[in-house]
């Protein structure tokens, strides 16, 4: 297939007829308690066939709303819709039976959903979840025929030796084959309409070109539709032909999407492409002392086999990987899933085993006992990348944050906590009087600016930022980012950041490793990496984050 896949243009516009999917006055809205929440305010669309149509906005904006209620998949009768209208091929979806629901879907419609891993039953191989679509939607199918389709899916979407996955469980595999499994599911009826919610959120910048040529491929071959809900404009210029801007429910713009790139007449659209995040200006301080250097380190995970369970081999997860960080500066830490860059960045926490050299501040962490080490540990922090995941839902905002310092300052009182926890909160910008609330009344970016906090207020000299803004919109990814900057400056903070998005290593960071299979293969200062790469694979690293653009035809070179 050529590497410019031309899409049509102008969808809906120029075609006579019924549409494939026909939105109108769509609304949706939530008991909540006594209270009613408006998330969507009568909203319309269409689709046609074998055309893409994304709805882009921010978190909130009530995009994923919209597509499960397409769908119906919403938790009625707790969700309602007061007025509206869905309708494919001219069937009203609104109020239709179970039976008929049940029937559309996945044989009419499909969806993906944002998180494979947790999409995904993780009890069930992969040969069973996408052979169970089949046999629901073709029951005379037969136990030698599912296996072959299934297999025929996994080779459609790119799997590698399908038949030695069928049997493998989805932790057993990575981001970008999880997402892949979750397509082969969706396709395995072959629907008219495809509903991709967020497919390529949080995966690595090649993974996420790899997803999107997949579909357009899928969908030329196929001839289906996509409906494509996202907060990332940037894929959404390359691959929809129209586009429908959400916020608060309301859909603020709408047309042809080079249009809206060339002129966006409304501001929140105009918000949304400003967001992005800018070249790092400001140089790192100068001759610095080594705070954190490792040499040789590897970790090294045994896989067992055999009725005695031996070990028949290791996964080098990390191998052999040298380094040093100078104090104030930002290491950045780029490559794609399994390449080993989180793994590093636990073992020089002393959070994994592992082997070789890791010096922090003078003191070499490998040998030294659980006790030993406990004083160095508050001055070596982490973020990691979930922020709703790594916050208990059972503790309030002030348990979570003043975790460290009933560690670490046991001479303190509980009022003399608080008064802490509530400068850390002031520090990343949320108001002190909420740290009695818990984590699910915080929004993403809120949850996020509490998982700093909990960091920050132990006052560390090196804090390990792991993927931090990868499940946050754009806007909200700038915020974290400036406020991340400044408390560098402020309290001479000295950064790991682990990503796979380059534009926000590019923001942040003065020099870049590139892993990959567990070992350094490009390093150097982050303009010398990310605009004159040395090896094929940063090159391809660069070329996936910042020249996938899609042309005035809509075509876009994969």
């Amino acid at each position: 297939m050529s590497n410019i896949i031309e899409f049509p243009r102008g969808g809906a516009s120029g075609r006579a007829g019924p549409h494939l999917l026909e939105v109108k006055d769509l609304a949706v809205s939530f008991h909540v308690g006594k209270r009613i929440v408006e998330a969507v305010k009568g909203v319309s669309f269409t689709i046609d066939k074998g055309e893409t149509v994304a709805v882009v906005g921010e978190s909130g904006s009530g995009k994923s709303v919209t597509a499960l209620s397409v769908m119906q998949l919403l938790p009625y009768p707790r969700a309602f819709h007061p007025t509206g209208s869905i309708k494919l091929n001219g069937e009203e979806l609104i109020g239709a039976p179970d039976k008929r629901l049940q029937k559309i879907r996945g044989e009419k419609i499909s969806m993906i959903f944002q998180e494979p891993m947790t999409s995904l039953n993780p009890l069930h191989t992969v040969e069973k979840q996408i052979a169970e679509t089949l046999f629901l939607h073709r029951p005379g199918i037969t136990k030698a025929a599912a296996r072959e389709r299934v297999l025929e899916l996994l080779n459609l979407v790119g799997i590698k030796e399908p038949e030695k996955r069928l049997g493998s469980f989805p932790h057993t595999l990575s981001g970008g084959q999880r997402q892949r499994v979750m397509i082969a599911m969706a396709l395995a009826n072959e629907p008219d309409l495809l509903i991709a919610d967020e497919p390529t959120t949080a995966v690595d910048v090649t993974i996420q070109a790899q997803i999107l040529k997949l579909l357009q491929e899928v969908q030329q071959r196929m001839g289906m539709a996509i409906l494509f809900i996202t907060h990332e404009l940037g894929i959404v210029r390359k691959f929809a032909n129209r586009t429908y801007v959400m916020h608060q429910g309301k859909f603020v713009e709408e047309g042809d999407t080079a249009s809206i790139f060339k002129n966006p007449r409304h501001a929140y659209t105009q918000m949304l492409l400003a967001s992005e995040p800018k070249p790092r200006r400001d140089q790192p301080p100068a001759n610095t002392p080594t705070i954190l250097a490792t040499r040789d380190l590897k970790v090294h995970f045994p896989r067992k086999g055999g009725l005695l369970g031996r070990t028949i081999d290791y996964i080098k997860a990390v191998d052999g990987v040298s380094m040093s960080l100078r104090a104030g500066h930002t290491l950045g830490i780029v490559g794609e899933s399994g390449s080993g860059k989180t793994t590093f960045g636990l073992a020089v926490l002393r959070l994994l085993r592992s082997e070789g050299s890791i010096e922090f501040s003078g003191h070499q962490l490998q040998g030294m006992s659980f006790n030993a080490i406990r004083p160095l540990r508050k001055e070596m922090q982490i973020v990691f990348q979930d922020p709703y995941g790594s916050l208990s839902p059972r503790l309030s905002v002030c348990q979570i944050i003043e975790e460290g310092l009933v560690v670490h300052h046991k001479e303190m009182t509980y009022d003399q906590r608080r008064a802490v926890v509530a400068d850390a909160l002031r520090e990343v910008g949320l108001d002190p009087s909420t740290m009695d609330r818990y984590p699910h009344e915080f929004s993403g970016g809120q949850r996020q600016r509490i998982s700093i906090a909990r960091a920050l207020v132990l006052k560390p000299r090196l804090i390990v930022l792991d993927e931090p803004t990868s499940a946050l919109d754009r806007t909200v990814q700038v915020q974290i980012l400036d406020l991340l900057r400044d408390l560098r400056e402020r309290h001479g903070l000295t950064y790991v950041f682990i990503s796979h998005d380059l534009k926000v290593v590019r923001s942040i960071a003065d020099h870049v490793i590139v892993m990959r299979d567990g070992v350094i293969v490009e390093e150097g200062t982050t303009q010398d990496v990310l605009e004159r790469p040395k090896t094929a694979y940063a090159a391809a690293l660069v070329k996936a984050s910042f020249d996938l653009v899609a042309d005035d035809t809509g075509a876009v070179r994969a």
